[in-house]
């Protein structure tokens, strides 16, 4: 199975359907901030756009996302907030929004509720062997949650849980300027910045074995 991922869109989605691959892939998952402080309206052109390219999609909501985009989200089918699936055999566990911000965005969280959300997502998921975790927020004290001033400012319970159950990776975004990967314990976990800059993420799930890259 092959799986594109990127996000932080904020209503505009630049170049993306020039990723190689992206027409054909079996599944395009969007972390979030579709839009910039957005409607349903608005998502719903973003959303559109992307499902003219490919199908195959599924996403969460960011922090700059008001509620009713993640219902949107929710009522069309698309949504993995506080959700487990599988999918050819590989679980997906998703947690849209972020813990709590300085600036009061639409679609935040306490780290207790994100906590309840991903107990909630992986509970879905049973006793299936391998799975990815697609969390807006990136998880603390990372290379991909620093701020220009290094300041950490993911969530400790994303990073409990990825300590905990060691998922094979870990989809992020959220903090713009910190674009990268890293480790926490077997689990890669990446940011791959604005899609509008040209960052994604190419994941391949066969027989059992993942790979991931960040590009470009």
């Amino acid at each position: 199975m092959r799986i594109i991922t990127f996000g932080d869109i904020h209503m505009n989605p630049g170049d993306v359907e020039s990723i190689p691959g992206i027409h054909s892939a079996e599944l395009i998952i969007i972390t979030g901030d579709i839009t910039n402080f957005g409607s349903r309206k608005d998502a719903e052109k973003i959303i559109n756009k992307l499902m003219t390219i490919n199908s195959n999609l599924l996403g969460v909501a960011g922090n700059l996302d008001q509620p009713e985009v993640a219902r949107y989200l929710e009522d069309i089918g698309l949504s993995l907030h506080g959700k487990g699936k599988i999918i050819n055999g590989l679980g997906i566990v998703g947690l849209g929004g972020s813990n709590f911000t300085p600036f009061k965005t639409p679609y935040e969280f306490s780290e207790q509720e994100l906590a309840n959300l991903l107990a909630k997502g992986i509970s879905q998921i049973g006793d299936t062997k391998d799975h990815i975790l697609v969390s807006h927020t990136p998880p603390f004290q990372t290379k991909i949650d620093k701020l220009l001033n290094n300041a950490h400012v993911g969530s400790t319970a994303v990073r409990t849980y990825i300590e905990q159950q060691q998922p094979l990776l870990c989809l992020a975004g959220h903090i713009h300027e910190s674009r990268g990967q890293d480790y926490i314990g077997r689990t890669l976990v990446f940011n791959p910045g604005m899609i509008k800059d040209g960052g994604y993420i190419k994941v391949l799930y066969e027989n059992g074995e993942i790979s991931a890259s960040l590009y470009p």
